[in-house]
């Protein structure tokens, strides 16, 4: 059992995508990082060296999400979780990348991948 630290609606204009206006005109993707940690010493000590910090996390996974383009989202949010996995404090991490303008000729809500790992 872990606690939980959750960043949740990041939104960043990014390229991603195997469509060309998708990679020239960019669009919005959103997405949701779930780590799993033990936030025991960080609340004993309210220490913020003892936890993850989730501002420094948010500027990170926006610099992926607003780099270099990918084709699919799949890869995106795998990049994704490699860096929520990089945290030593990290047990497991989980990733939802949200592309709500993705090229579908009918109407929806939203098109997501998820992607969870433990720490190896």
């Amino acid at each position: 059992m872990s606690d939980e630290i959750r960043l949740v609606g990041l939104r960043v204009t990014g390229h991603h995508g195997v469509f060309e206006h998708e990679r020239r005109d960019g669009q919005p993707f959103i997405v949701d990082c779930t780590l799993g940690t033990d936030t025991t010493a960080a609340a004993s000590q309210d220490d913020l060296s003892q936890t993850v910090d989730y501002g420094d996390l948010a500027e990170r996974l926006a610099e992926v999400i607003g780099g270099e383009p990918v084709d699919l989202i799949e890869t995106l949010a795998h990049r994704l979780l490699d860096i929520a996995l990089s945290y030593d404090r990290v047990l497991w991490a989980e990733i939802v990348v949200h592309k709500p303008q993705a090229p579908i000729a009918r109407q929806f809500a939203d098109v997501a991948v998820r992607v969870r790992r433990e720490r190896s």
